[in-house]
């Protein structure tokens, strides 16, 4: 990602709570290659170290001195977990006197509305950690008074007494007037400690946000640091020649050294790395059904659902012209202010664990088995541990062949799935195979629940986009879902199961900034400009600090607006027609605009893209249009209330225009395809499955 181009190889690797995906691109060879390996959650880096030599044995990366050079891209829920499970650095927050309990106070708006006795969320940061300093600046950014050095001078033995790693500074409107958060920040690194503050962080109004981000990036970043230190490390002893970049949660890539400063930046990575990969596969598949294939794909034409169903959580996405980016994202249900794609994310995937709840009803998920001890049929651990799980069902079902699963070099014991369905089943007064369909029934309804989420509660409707399946369960379910959805269409590619993987390779280095402004009444363009310049000229620097030359640079300024008085905005594109476009927008999101009312920038945003060097999808010119030769037999699935032979198809021996009816299986070496009744699949020539599905 250089002047110079990208590297001889160029590896993506997204982490999953199942398993570790890898996707080896190799520029002399023109060659891409994916590998997947079970994860080690008590240390991510160790099944990045045995993948590694995995493609060492298997001769996809050369050994070590014997390369040019390698680009690595790496994606991991390692700040998530650290966040999810409470187990980040310990922190202290430095604030304004009088402004320590924003943290608590929050909102008004509750989870559970209606709950009268619900316990509060108790905040990162303990209140005895959260320091006040004598200290204000008002909403003009004028200093009513100065910071006095010695106060800090005295807080620093009282924060180390503690022993204090990291330290958050969020004062009142420094967004306006930085220099003393600065101050504080230089005076506390000096003394050791890992420092964020919020005029860097995140430069905007709203208290409560603003200060919620910061404690988020000062609570993982020293846990990031420390990971990536380690897996710089693990790379030294297979590479002589690496250079490390890092997804963000924005679909845009990192340095390392800005990951270790800015370790929020990276808290939803990769799934991030999925809808960057879908859309690059849905861009590829509307170019080829275009009159002229090589042309531009226009924008607005590309509509996607992205379905990543894993082994641990499902994730999901609407690209309407490109992925949707949000500012109001949460994690646990802790606010993160800062651009992040909007994915929806739930606790169903193939190791999601079935169990009666108290009231005789079946519950699928959240928990999930992960990989270790992983699904019944994975047959890792004690047999008196087996846990029932949907990979489980669906082996039950017929639908997961034991013989082929990750390409036949972990057969799944369906023994062992057959008996953990039959014991739950029990409790219910059903067989193995009802008890199977009820897991599948479920988790299907919680990924519907989750689809209607980001399409139709949002004014979309779903029959006007295309989904577009991927992970390692995702095939599985994806036609029934697309069925209940009455989405006509779906796409399921030939890296679905390391699609992620394949996204952090495609994706741009791209560097989001903002500040509040609150311009009210109309400001001329020049004025506005002059605004955006400080932006521009430090996304500009830091590009060119990431390796970007000046002719792959891309910048998009855009205006947060709303009508003076309301609490909310809309990002809006800045251009000539800025305004016109936000009473468009306002009209389309709320069904209303007035025009006449006057209009409020708050905030003004910067995009700083350096465009990547993407690896050209495989592409076979030629249609062979014969799914016989890859007809590997027949298997038994349950349909309906019966078992039925179906087709089982080999799907990396699938060539453009060969085509099947459903019901059919198409195994390949890292996910399996269920077509069921009234779908039809026929394969392009990138040898995505593009199918069909009657409503």
């Amino acid at each position: 990602m250089t002047d110079k181009g990208p590297h001889h190889l160029q590896i993506g690797i997204d982490i999953g709570g199942t398993f570790t995906d890898f996707v080896v691109h190799d520029l002399l060879k023109e060659k891409i290659s994916t590998f997947k390996v079970l994860s080690t959650p008590a240390n991510p880096a160790e099944a990045v170290f045995k993948g590694f030599h995995s493609l060492i044995d298997k001769k996809v990366i050369p050994v070590p001195g014997e390369t040019p050079g390698i680009t690595i891209t790496h994606g991991s829920t390692v700040a998530t977990n650290a966040l999810l499970e409470r187990k980040g650095a310990h922190t202290a927050l430095v604030t304004t006197s009088g402004f320590r309990d924003v943290l608590e106070i929050g909102r008004q708006d509750r989870d559970k509305l209606y709950d009268l006795i619900v316990e509060p969320r108790e905040a990162i940061i303990h209140r005895s950690w959260r320091y006040e300093i004598d200290e204000r600046v008002d909403y003009q950014g004028n200093v009513l008074k100065a910071i006095d050095p010695q106060e800090i001078s005295d807080l620093i033995p009282r924060i180390k007494k503690e022993q204090i790693d990291s330290v958050a500074v969020c004062l009142l409107f420094s967004f306006l007037h930085p220099q003393h958060e600065e101050q504080i920040a230089e005076m506390l690194r000096k003394a050791g400690f890992y420092v964020s503050i919020s005029s860097q962080v995140l430069p905007e109004y709203r208290e409560y946000e603003r200060t919620s981000t910061t404690v988020i990036n000062a609570y993982v970043t020293p846990i990031i640091d420390n990971y990536l230190a380690s897996f710089e490390n693990l790379l030294g002893s297979v590479s002589m020649d690496s250079r490390l970049r890092i997804m963000q949660s924005n679909g845009g890539i990192i340095s390392i050294g800005e990951a270790r400063q800015n370790a929020v930046r990276c808290i939803v990575s990769g799934p991030a790395g999925g809808v960057v990969g879908a859309s690059r596969i849905g861009e590829a598949v509307l170019a080829a059904s275009l009159p002229l294939q090589d042309q531009e794909v226009p924008a607005e034409q590309l509509k996607l659902i992205t379905f990543d169903m894993g082994g641990t959580s499902t994730d999901v996405a609407l690209v309407d012209g490109r992925p949707t980016v949000t500012t109001e994202s949460a994690v646990g249900g802790f606010p993160i202010g800062i651009p992040v794609l909007d994915i929806h994310t739930i606790g169903a995937g193939g190791g999601s664990i079935a169990r009666i709840d108290p009231g005789g009803a079946l519950r699928v998920g959240p928990d999930s088995a992960g990989a270790d001890p992983g699904p019944a049929s994975y047959a890792i651990g004690d047999v008196r541990d087996d846990l029932p799980t949907v990979t489980d069902a669906n082996v039950v079902l017929g639908r997961l062949p034991v013989d082929y699963f990750l390409g036949g070099e972990m057969p799944l014991d369906a023994g062992r799935a057959i008996s953990v369905m039959s014991k739950l089943g029990s409790e219910l007064d059903l067989n193995a195979v009802q008890t199977a369909r009820g897991v599948v029934d479920v988790i299907n309804a919680h990924m519907e629940r989750a689809l209607r989420l980001v399409t139709i509660e949002r004014g979309h409707d779903p029959a006007d986009f295309t989904l577009l399946s991927f992970g390692g369960a995702g095939g599985l379910h994806a036609a029934e879902l697309a069925r209940k959805l009455s989405i006509p269409r779906l796409v399921i590619p030939p890296m679905a199961s390391t699609l992620s993987a394949y996204g952090m390779l495609v994706a741009d280095v791209i560097k989001d900034y903002s500040q509040t402004v609150m311009y009210t009444g109309r400001k001329s363009k020049e004025e506005i400009n002059q605004a955006f310049k400080p932006l521009f000229d430090q996304g500009r620097s830091d590009l060119l600090a990431e390796g970007i030359s000046e002719d792959r640079m891309h910048f998009n300024p855009q205006l947060d607006l709303r009508y003076l008085g309301q609490s909310f905005e809309l990002t809006i594109p800045f251009d000539e027609n800025y305004l016109e476009d936000f009473h468009n927008s306002h009209e389309q999101n709320y069904g209303i605009s007035h025009p006449d009312r006057e209009v409020e920038i708050v905030n003004i945003r910067m995009r700083a893209s350096g465009l990547s060097y993407p690896p050209e999808l495989p592409r076979i010119h030629t249609a062979a249009g014969n799914s016989s030769a890859a007809l590997l037999g027949s298997r038994a699935v349950v349909i309906d209330e019966s078992a039925e032979q179906v087709p089982l198809y080999r799907g990396d021996q699938l060539q453009p225009a060969s085509q099947m009816g459903g019901p059919a299986l198409i195994v390949r070496n890292d996910t399996t395809v269920y077509l069921p009744q009234d779908s039809f699949a026929v394969v392009d020539e990138y040898l995505n499955l593009l199918i069909s599905i009657e409503i």
